[in-house]
Order: C-alpha cells, then sequence, then structure tokens
C-alpha cells in the first residue's frame, strides 16, 4: 500500500523575470510588470510530496520532522528574504519562473530524500497561480 505525505512550508523572496538575450521591448512585452527592472516580490508557498510504503517499524512513510529540517536547511533557508536572481546561485544564469523555481526545489531536495520514493514539489506564487514538477 503506498500513501502519501504532504509537508507545507513558506517563503518569501524578490525576482525578475528577464531574458538578456532580448530587447527591453520584448522581455517588456513577454514578462510585463514582472520584468520591473527593480525586482518583485512572492510570498511562495511550497508543498512537498512524497509517496511510499509506510515503514513496518515506524508507519512513517518518511519522518516528516526530518523532511521539515530537510526543507528549511537546503531550501527556505537558502531563498527567504532573497532575490533570487542575485542572491542564489542556481539562477545566476536560469530566469526564476515560477516552473524553473520548482524544478531547482526538486533537484536541491531529490538528492536529500531516499529514491525509493516518489517526490513532487508544488509551487504557489500566488493564491491563484501554481505549478508542480514533476507534471
Amino acid at each position: 500500500m503506498k500513501v502519501a505525505v504532504y509537508r507545507k512550508e513558506h517563503f518569501n523572496a524578490a525576482h525578475r523575470l528577464h531574458n538578456p538575450g532580448w530587447s527591453k521591448e520584448k522581455n517588456q512585452e513577454i514578462f510585463g510588470k514582472c520584468n520591473n527592472e527593480y525586482y518583485h516580490g512572492h510570498n511562495y508557498e511550497l508543498v512537498v510530496k512524497l509517496t511510499g510504503e509506510p515503514d513496518p517499524e515506524t508507519g512513517y512513510v518518511y519522518d516528516m520532522k526530518l523532511l521539515s529540517d530537510i526543507i528549511k536547511e537546503h531550501v527556505t533557508s537558502k531563498f527567504d528574504h532573497r532575490n533570487l536572481n542575485l542572491d542564489v546561485e542556481e539562477f545566476k544564469n536560469l530566469n526564476p519562473t515560477a516552473e524553473n523555481i520548482a524544478v531547482v526545489i526538486y533537484n536541491i531536495l531529490r538528492d536529500k530524500i531516499d529514491s525509493n520514493l516518489d517526490l513532487k514539489v508544488t509551487l504557489y506564487e500566488t493564491e491563484r497561480n501554481f505549478v508542480e514538477y514533476p507534471a
């Protein structure tokens, strides 16, 4: 029997959506207000889902305290109250769209969590806009 467990975390971060290979006009056309040269911020909600068989000894799919600690140490402490474009190495050459942020978070966590568990990252940029990886 497989069971899914979820951990929800939160971080605040600024970013600018921008393609340096495009003109100012094209960036404005494609990214609109998200291309503000002075950046803008979001209150991100992160949901991490792990799916697997409960351990017969503990009953846990995964220790939720450990999952929380991993997310805080490797994701929220790195992203919270940061400018993603300027302060986070993974976005030095990667546009910090919600899609790319979710993939980066997934890749960070995938290395820290047993590969026998399925991992899914859902990232809410706003109440109405969210992404999921893998889809």
